[in-house]
């Protein structure tokens, strides 16, 4: 019998703590004039969420598109982690699917949760994929949105590329971002800047080199949090 929606949203609805819900309505930043303002919370872990999406894995997107759009924090959430799993599983024409949908439906991934569980594994990964024209094309413009959520897609999604040893779309997109005012691309910057270090530590001093004195002091502080204390203390003084 084919599942629907409303039986994930029932599911979830199962596990709801509502002590906790006030908790993540703090955590998430929802009140008036913050960045998740008006978003609704169900206060269900993660780990909980992942276990509703894993037994609704087969959801049409139809129902996924139904989801996406609920107010509740969660049901978006498991919205997307379902998505990532058929994403996975899928063959090029799912993906390109799923790809589609997830660019179509990015202002309603709405919160920096949502986006760093999902952006690199569907826009990342399939970017990978394409011509170098495609991703440039994708994350500038995504990066010269003027909305937050899809700025921080652009950023987290190259995540996939640094994985598979490829830095240039974390670099163009970083370089981009440079000047941006939301605290919350700083820090997405500055963690796929030291993720590049972590992988080529000679790659983020170049760039930390041409660019350290104008990046805000917290992607700096992201950036240069897993080098050793001589370098950090380098570009912290000389700022």
């Amino acid at each position: 019998m084919k599942v629907t929606y409303l039986e994930v949203i029932h599911a979830l609805k199962k596990r709801q703590d509502k002590q906790k819900a006030v908790v993540y309505q703090r955590f998430f930043k929802t009140a008036k004039g913050q960045y998740g303002e008006g978003d609704q919370f169900f206060g269900i872990t993660v780990p909980q969420q992942r276990i509703v999406a894993k037994k609704f894995f087969d959801l049409s997107l139809l129902d996924i598109d139904k989801l996406i759009r609920h107010p509740v924090h969660e049901c978006r959430l498991t919205a997307l982690l379902i998505v990532v799993h058929q994403y996975q599983k899928g063959d090029e024409m799912r993906q390109k699917k799923i790809y589609d949908w997830y660019l179509k439906n990015a202002r309603r991934i709405n919160n920096w949760d949502l986006v760093d569980s999902s952006a690199s594994y569907i826009v990342g990964a399939y970017l990978f994929g394409q011509k170098k024209s495609e991703w440039k094309k994708v994350l500038l413009s995504l990066a010269q949105s003027d909305n937050l959520w899809e700025r921080r897609i652009s950023i987290i999604s190259t995540h996939y590329f640094i994985r598979q040893g490829v830095y240039e779309p974390t670099i163009r997109i970083a370089t981009q971002l440079l000047s941006d005012k939301h605290d919350l691309i700083h820090k997405a910057c500055g963690w796929m800047l030291r993720e590049m270090g972590k992988k080529d530590e000679t790659i983020l001093q170049d760039f930390l080199d041409a660019y350290a004195k104008q990046m805000p002091r917290t992607m700096l502080r992201y950036a240069i949090e897993k080098m050793s204390q001589g370098k950090r203390k380098k570009y912290l003084t000389h700022m």
